[in-house]
């Protein structure tokens, strides 16, 4: 297994469409006042590592990401690298679950867990090209990071760090409002108590 240096992964705080089961992918909307809350965790999680081991801090740069890395990083210095945005996916972006279940029913029932589904949408990024995109942000790295992305983002980061198959990253939770650390091909979820 590839050595990586220690991560941090934040994903970002509920957004008005993640409240309604909307795609997002590479479509804007903004943090609701949980998602804020939950940035406001992660900053209390995050404030001690940023101060012990003063990481790199990489942000995707699509608007709910950067709305919690402005909580969560507390103005700690960061830098966008639009390799950190969420999967794009396609004809999805913008319906919401039901929308696609009653449009595309055989994509939607071949496919429960929202990483593939999202990697099926016609005209989306594809799993294939997503995890290329992913890896390369890894390879990229050259000490103890930060990183404020998104929830199928942070999915597939987390396998390819622990040697997961496709069903067990798919099968990850995207837990917001809390820190993922990633050492040592591990993975240690960090949350308020």
């Amino acid at each position: 297994m590839t050595e990586f240096p220690t991560i941090w992964f934040l994903r970002h705080g509920q957004t008005t469409w993640n409240a309604v089961r909307r795609v997002q992918g590479q479509l804007e909307s903004d943090l609701t006042e949980l998602g804020r809350a939950q940035a406001g965790q992660q900053a209390d999680l995050i404030a001690p590592i940023l101060k012990a081991h003063k990481p790199h801090c990489l942000v995707s740069p699509l608007r709910r990401a950067q709305q919690t890395a402005a909580i969560a990083l507390g103005g700690h210095p960061m830098v966008s690298d639009a390799r950190l945005a969420e999967a794009q996916a396609g004809v999805f972006q913008g319906m919401t679950m039901d929308e696609i279940d009653a449009r595309y029913p055989e994509i939607y029932g071949a496919n429960p867990k929202a990483l593939d589904l999202f990697c099926a949408a016609p005209e989306g990024e594809g799993y294939a090209a997503f995890e290329a995109r992913v890896r390369a942000v890894l390879e990229s790295l050259d000490g103890p990071t930060v990183m404020v992305g998104h929830g199928l983002w942070g999915q597939v980061l987390r396998g390819l760090i622990c040697g997961l198959s496709h069903a067990e990253t798919a099968a990850l939770l995207n837990l917001q409002g809390c820190v993922y650390e990633l050492k040592d091909g591990r993975e240690r979820v960090l949350q308020v108590e």
